[in-house]
């Protein structure tokens, strides 16, 4: 599939970040979008960069309200994409959505853990499930899995856990990989690609503690707050003399740290993205950085979470521990 124009593209995750980046791209190329998000107004400000760079006649930009991690959203998201698009069928299908969160298995709370786990996994298979059957109906069709460097190396940083997320993209990448043959002996006429990202200016960081809260404002939470203290009280032992004012300005820190001082930005990332897919590439590596990891995972497997590893890693890749 190496035109988009006239296609139906269904995007998760779509009001920021790559997901809007994508959607921006592929309404360049004439292909027609449903995208869905949490945040309405995300989502509006994601339809109107598209618009603003060109449409062709006909073709539809829709926005869908929907959490990736509940079976009746995604039902809803996807019989909504049916009637909004007057089609039964699309062609891509970009399960992009994710948050962080939960990163500890034993301090971090169970329901945060899997509040991760299920955006970041679940949101993935059921959306694969739901809108397989459309992708089925057309004459071609590619699923791309966003997965992580966090999918084959489940590591931050020496003193940072991240086992929800690390669990969850591991989870991404199996199941893509295993996509491969299913779809080769059941539906070949669809591809499968696994993306492995590796530090993307993303707004990320801020999103997850909204979504992981349920905040939809600006402003940070008392409740935010207090998941941003647990997460910090790993690295930080005194983390609880800090005054909520001291922790909501190391919130603004790192989601503008994380935002602004990636080496790869959203925008580079959906090209790479597309690209992979032009060129039917199941594995789509983004980023320096997750090239210099995967590199270095495979050469010395044992040594990955050794505090050694990360620095030299760190040192080559220009990453920072505040990430």
């Amino acid at each position: 599939m190496r035109d988009f124009a006239g296609r139906i593209a269904v995007i998760t995750g779509g009001g920021t970040g790559m997901g809007r980046e994508l959607a921006r791209q592929l309404a360049a190329e004439g292909c027609n979008i449903a995208m869905c998000d949490v945040s309405g107004g995300a989502m509006a400000e994601t339809k109107r960069l598209c618009e603003a760079g060109g449409m062709s006649q006909g073709q539809r930009i829709t926005t869908h309200i929907a959490d990736v991690s509940k079976e009746a959203d995604v039902v809803r998201f996807r019989d909504e994409v049916e009637r909004d698009q007057e089609s039964d069928r699309i062609h891509l299908l970009f399960n992009n959505a994710g948050i962080g969160g939960g990163g500890s298995f034993l301090v971090n709370g169970r329901d945060e853990w899997e509040r991760t786990f299920d955006i970041c996994w679940g949101g993935v298979y059921r959306c694969t499930r739901a809108f397989l059957p459309m992708m089925r109906r057309a004459d071609a069709g590619h699923i791309v899995n966003t997965s992580s460097v966090n999918g084959f190396w489940a590591f931050i940083a020496p003193d940072i856990p991240q086992t929800a997320y690390a669990a969850a993209k591991f989870a991404v990448k199996g199941f893509t990989e295993a996509l491969i043959t299913d779809l080769r002996l059941n539906a070949p006429h669809i591809k499968c690609s696994v993306v492995m990202p590796g530090h993307i200016g993303t707004s990320i960081a801020s999103n997850s503690l909204k979504v992981q809260t349920g905040n939809q404002g600006e402003e940070i939470t008392a409740r935010e707050i207090e998941l941003a203290r647990k997460r910090l009280a790993a690295r930080n032992p005194d983390i609880d003399k800090e005054s909520d004012e001291e922790i909501r300005k190391m919130i603004l820190e790192r989601a503008r740290h994380f935002l602004e001082n990636a080496p790869t930005t959203a925008a580079q990332a959906a090209t790479i993205i597309l690209d992979g897919v032009r060129n039917e590439r199941w594995r789509i590596l983004v980023g320096r950085d997750a090239e210099l990891i995967d590199e270095l995972v495979r050469k010395t497997p044992e040594k990955a979470y050794e505090p050694e590893f990360f620095a030299d890693f760190a040192a080559k890749a220009g990453w920072t521990v505040g990430r």
